[in-house]
């Protein structure tokens, strides 16, 4: 059966303006000529420059080009049907959204430490693969997902991707998705909150600025919807000054007397955090999440731009290879494996990110006011997202080899002095004295910076120097500092937004059970699943802060495999509701990218598991520290007998999950094959679960800078007298253009 699509015809076109050609074809040709730079000069330094316009351009020819195409070809949006948001509204998590605020929602809850710590791990390859994958993965995989599962998923009233999944592949798939996806999930939260914890541990500067924007978004929401509505612009400015303020006030608090009351320990982080994650669940999306997320988001990318703006001023040169010798051994000091998979495990949110497919199915489906509005929310707040992550590549690939490894190879192999680090670098052929390291760490006020793993001080480093060397103003030390609040800040978002997801899973899966917990206003069943998803993720979290080694070392080496493979079961569901609805010449579309994922996974997961080296293989680790522990010998990183059996609990968890969470990825698309060759065998038994056509009276552009058509729609609209229902002639152009890139 195909999906209910009620379109008008597109008006004949003619050959576009001139103005037109032109433009794009030097957004072209810069583009390619920034793209042979990268790809092709070796053997000498270039600049940052050329990596930034490269990926600029192919940003702006997918979204202008690509995006539409699937918008207006493949998923045939109407927007004279009313989303969710509209015929189920109910002010708690059914609620149309303006555009510029859902985008801020979106990026903020989509945006976590993926595009910040992945990249910066990656660069151990060199900055050519990972430079590669980032804009390559997001344009025909990361941005795709993201659409394409948000308009599905707006499309079936906002169910969640593993509702779908059971709904549209059956019972054997849908009941492994359901299972696989929720536990992924917790997986996810407890690894980005275990980020935050570490960031905002004894800081009273970072923990009094995020502590703010809680008070911050709830003005906001209030404001937006009782003093002021409608006036986003007039509340955004009043948002972002309180918010720069909040950060000005952060350095005044560390240098008072209220210090202590916000230097808490990683225990109290923990505590403070599983309660706003279950309040932010439960208040109205309104009040707090929304307002919160878009606040956050002027943050997060008025510091990406604001690092745009410095490598232009600064113009540093990449000190980092193309492509390193360890993308060829897989003996990395950083990570172990091979280039493949594992450039394309390591890097995860910024080209393509499981996560984000539970956003897209998750809060935002319930918050977008018109269909068309998946180009702009979905796909252009993925390539944003990407540019992070780009940005990040470039941060860790501007700064000294030797400091990078130095910061990034753990604390066994470096030992426990700057002397030991430097020979340890050096046997690496980096070379950098101790008297720099010590150079270095003083340079930003930290004690030292040797053995400073995860990625995030790598980032904050090369951050703080592109932000010292291009505007010239301000140490280095308030740099770093504030790149390491801007780090914290920009990962809470996606744990606040991903307990709301995780409860509406769990909601979705026990309405499968019992039909009142599937209502999402049914305030017992909220507060129940809310409770349960905070608890879960609260545990592992607790676990990793109380006791890092068995809790970073046994969640994070899981954080990228298991996005990933939540990315190959998102991509399985989206690809078999084409082909159910009668697409299946668009089925590509989503099918190549399900087929290079499910590769990379499936293949990381087998040499996880399987393989014999220690370094790589989660058993062969377990079995080389169990064989040390029965005679009694520590080896590194554990510092005594207790560490090691820690590490083979560690070790034996890590693979059984790796090798759990493979299976149930080999079983959806299996089932999901055979639903679809019966689908394709007789397609008069294929069965939508997309909801009845209910025709839209709300007026909204589709992209950020209304059309002239879309302002002529919204201005009769508001005149005394308007019927208000222009929504349903309020088309994008008729295509789904919005107008903004032209």
């Amino acid at each position: 059966m195909v999906d209910t699509v009620r379109t008008e015809p597109a008006p004949s076109r003619g050959r576009p303006p001139l103005r037109s050609i032109v433009v794009w074809t030097l957004v072209a040709v810069v583009g390619a000529v920034s793209w042979g730079v990268v790809a092709l000069v070796r053997g000498e330094e270039i600049s940052a420059l050329w990596l930034l316009a490269a990926a600029l351009g192919s940003y702006a020819i997918a979204y202008r080009f690509y995006a539409r195409f699937i918008v207006r070809r493949v998923l045939k949006v109407d927007d004279t049907r009313a989303t969710p948001a509209e015929t189920l509204r109910n002010d708690t998590d059914y609620q149309p959204t303006d555009r510029r605020v859902l985008f801020g929602h979106h990026f903020a809850a989509i945006a976590g430490a993926g595009p910040l710590v992945g990249p910066v791990l990656a660069a151990q390859m060199g900055y050519l693969p990972g430079t590669l994958w980032i804009v390559v993965g997001v344009i025909f995989a990361g941005a795709v997902q993201d659409m394409v599962v948000l308009f599905f998923s707006m499309r079936r009233n906002g169910k969640s991707l593993g509702q779908m999944a059971r709904e549209e592949i059956g019972v054997v798939g849908g009941v492994a998705a359901l299972i696989g996806v929720f536990t992924i999930m917790i997986i996810l939260l407890a690894v980005l909150a275990l980020v935050v914890v570490n960031a905002l541990a004894d800081s009273a500067w970072g923990t009094f600025s995020i502590a703010m924007t809680i008070p911050i978004a709830l003005f906001m929401g209030f404001y937006l919807r009782t003093l002021r509505p409608g006036q986003v612009i007039e509340t955004s400015l009043i948002g972002v000054a309180l918010l720069l303020l909040a950060i000005v006030g952060g350095g005044w608090v560390q240098d008072s007397s209220w210090a202590d009351a916000f230097t808490l320990s990683p225990e109290a982080l923990v505590v403070a955090l599983v309660v706003y994650g279950f309040v932010a669940s439960v208040l109205p999306v309104w009040m707090l999440l929304a307002p919160r997320d878009y606040l956050s988001t002027f943050m997060k990318i008025g510091t990406i731009v604001l690092l745009a703006v410095g490598l232009l001023l600064a113009r540093p040169t990449l000190q980092n290879e193309a492509i390193t010798e360890f993308a060829s051994t897989g003996d990395g000091p950083v990570f172990a494996g091979s280039l493949f998979p594992f450039v394309f495990i390591t890097i995860a949110c910024g080209a393509l990110s499981g996560f984000h497919a539970l956003i897209a199915s998750g809060t935002t489906p319930k918050l977008i006011e018109k269909e068309s509005q998946v180009r702009m929310i979905g796909y252009g707040g993925m390539l944003m997202e990407s540019f992070v992550a780009i940005s990040a590549l470039i941060a860790a690939s501007v700064i000294d080899p030797g400091l990078y490894y130095a910061m990034n190879a753990p604390a066994g192999f470096l030992g426990d002095s700057l002397e030991s680090a430097s020979e340890a670098v050096a046997g690496l052929g980096f070379a950098i004295s101790p008297d720099q390291l010590a150079a270095a760490a003083a340079s930003v006020e930290e004690s030292t910076l040797v053995a400073r793993t995860g990625g995030a001080p790598t980032l904050a480093v090369g951050m703080s120097q592109i932000f010292t060397d291009g505007f010239g103003v301000g140490a280095q030390a308030f740099w770093y500092h504030f790149a390491i609040m801007f780090e914290a800040l920009f990962i809470l978002t996606t744990v606040d937004a991903g307990t709301r997801v995780g409860r509406f899973m769990l909601q979705d899966t026990l309405g499968n059970v019992w039909k009142p917990m599937r209502d999402v206003s049914w305030k017992p069943g909220l507060w129940l699943t809310s409770a349960v998803v905070v608890a879960a993720w609260g545990y592992f979290l607790w676990a990793g802060v109380t006791d890092p080694l068995g809790g970073i070392n046994q969640l994070f080496p899981l954080f990228g495999i298991a996005n990933q493979l939540l990315a190959a079961i998102a991509l399985t569901v989206v690809t078999t509701i084409l082909i159910k609805t009668g697409r299946l010449k668009w089925a590509w579309v989503t099918g190549i990218p399900l087929l290079w994922d499910a590769a990379v996974t499936l293949t990381a997961s087998w040499q996880k598991v399987f393989s014999d080296d220690p370094g790589l293989g989660f058993f062969a680790q377990r079995e080389r520290f169990s064989e040390a522990l029965a005679d009694g010998e520590v080896l590194p990183p554990a510092r005594s007998l207790d560490d090691m059996e820690q590490v083979v609990t560690n070790s034996t968890v890590d693979g059984i999950l790796a090798a759990f969470f493979a299976l149930l990825v080999v079983i959806i698309i299996a089932d999901a094959a055979r639903v679809c060759v019966r689908a394709l065998r007789d397609p008069s038994k294929a069965t939508s679960t997309e909801a009845p056509y209910v025709e839209s009276t709300l007026v909204a552009p589709s992209g950020l800078i209304p059309t002239r058509r879309e302002r002529e729609l919204m201005a009769a609209a508001s005149r005394p007298g308007g019927d208000g229902g222009g929504g349903r002639h309020a088309r994008p152009g008729a295509d789904g253009d919005g107008g903004s890139l032209r």
